[in-house]
C-alpha cells in the first residue's frame, strides 16, 4: 500500500483582459507559477540557478520548483513535489468576465508550503497568461484568483480555503491517501479497463516516444514515478508499490490492448531561461486494455493522481480511467 499523499487544488479565476492560451496550457501555467514564485520569495537572485544557491535547504523556492537532494540515488535532481492540471481542450480565447479554470495537486509535506502558492498567484495575476495580444498593449491576458477549492477527485468532496479579498489562507481540508485509492480501485472492473488520456502522454522506450498506448511501459513508468515520489514526499509508514515491482511487470504483458484510439500529438515548451524549445508531445486519446486487471487496479487510480510519463509537472501523462 502506498504511503503517499496527494492534496488537490481547483484555482477559479475571472478573465479582467482578453485572454488566449495554445493548446495544452499547461506549459504555460507552469512556467508562469515558477516565475511568479521565483520572483515573490527568492531572497539570492544573483545566484545562477537554485543548486549553486547555499539556501536551496531551507528555501521554499527550490522546495517548489527546483528540489534538489544530495542524496538523491538518482542524482541531485529529484521530482517536483506537484503537477499543473491546466484547462482542458484546444486553443481558446476568454473574454473579460469569463471563468478560467486549472488546478494543482501538492504531494506529502510540501501541502505546508500551499500559502506561498497562494501568494504568488498575486504576482500570476499581474504577469497574466497566454499569448501577447495587441489589443493588451501586447502585454498577456490577465485573471484575477476569485476563490480556491481543496477537494477529494476520488470521493467529490469540496471545501473553500482561500476567498479573494480575505488575507487569509485556511488549511487545506482535504487529501487522497492509501484508503481513498483502495476503495475507488476495488470497484473498478477486473477484466477490462479504458484509459482516457486527457493531455499528451510522453513515454519512452530504449530512450524513443511510444506513439501509442502499450500496457506494460506505462506499468513502469507508473511505477517508477510512484516510487520516486514516495521516496521524496511520503508522509505515513507502509508497504511500498516497489516490494511488487516485480510481480507487476512480469504481469503486464498478459493485458492486452483491445482498442487504441490514441493518436500522436506534436508538442514544444519554450523556456525564457534557457532560450530554447523542448519537445512535449505525446500520445492522447482513449486505449481499452483487457486481461486480469485485478493487481494493476490500484496502481492505475494512482496514476490518475499523479500523471505518468515525462512533463507531468507541466500537466501532461493526465489520464482517466473510465471504466
Amino acid at each position: 500500500m502506498s504511503v503517499l499523499m496527494t492534496h488537490h487544488f481547483l484555482f477559479t479565476t475571472e478573465v479582467t483582459t482578453p485572454l488566449e492560451v495554445d493548446d495544452h496550457s499547461g506549459s504555460a501555467l507552469r512556467g508562469t507559477l515558477f516565475d511568479a514564485v521565483w520572483n515573490r520569495f527568492c531572497t539570492n537572485k544573483s545566484a545562477p540557478n537554485c543548486a549553486e544557491c547555499p539556501l536551496h535547504t531551507i528555501c521554499p523556492v527550490s522546495a517548489l520548483v527546483a528540489p534538489l537532494r544530495e542524496e538523491n540515488s538518482r542524482g541531485r535532481d529529484i521530482p517536483r513535489p506537484y503537477v499543473i492540471l491546466p484547462p482542458l481542450g484546444k486553443a481558446r480565447r476568454y473574454e473579460p468576465g469569463q471563468q478560467l479554470l486549472f488546478g494543482i495537486t501538492l504531494f506529502g509535506r510540501i501541502v505546508e508550503l500551499f500559502p506561498y502558492i497562494v501568494m504568488a498567484t498575486q504576482l500570476m495575476e499581474a504577469q497574466g497568461l497566454g499569448k501577447k495580444l495587441r489589443e493588451n498593449n501586447l502585454q498577456r491576458g490577465r485573471f484575477q484568483v476569485k476563490y480556491i477549492e481543496s477537494y477529494n477527485p476520488i470521493n467529490g468532496q469540496s471545501q473553500r480555503v482561500y476567498q479573494a479579498g480575505k488575507p487569509c489562507v485556511d488549511a487545506p481540508t482535504f487529501s487522497v491517501t492509501a484508503i481513498d485509492v483502495a476503495e475507488r480501485a476495488s470497484a473498478l472492473p477486473t477484466d477490462k479497463m479504458t484509459l482516457n488520456f486527457l493531455t499528451p502522454t510522453r513515454i519512452s522506450l530504449h530512450e524513443k516516444p511510444m506513439h501509442r498506448a502499450a500496457f506494460l511501459p506505462i506499468i513502469q513508468r507508473l511505477l517508477e514515478r510512484l516510487t520516486a515520489l514516495e521516496q521524496v514526499y511520503a508522509v505515513q509508514e507502509g508497504q511500498s508499490p516497489a516490494d511488487h515491482w516485480r510481480d507487476l511487470v512480469q504481469l503486464a504483458p498478459e493485458i492486452t490492448c483491445l482498442a487504441d484510439g490514441t493518436a500522436w500529438e506534436e508538442l514544444s515548451s519554450y523556456s525564457s531561461r534557457t532560450n530554447s524549445k523542448s519537445p512535449i508531445g505525446g500520445f492522447q486519446g482513449s486505449a481499452t486494455f483487457a486481461g486480469d486487471l485485478t493487481p494493476f487496479r490500484e496502481l492505475l487510480v494512482w496514476g490518475e493522481l499523479i500523471h505518468v510519463g515525462k512533463n507531468a509537472v507541466k500537466g501532461n501523462g493526465w489520464y482517466k480511467i473510465v471504466g
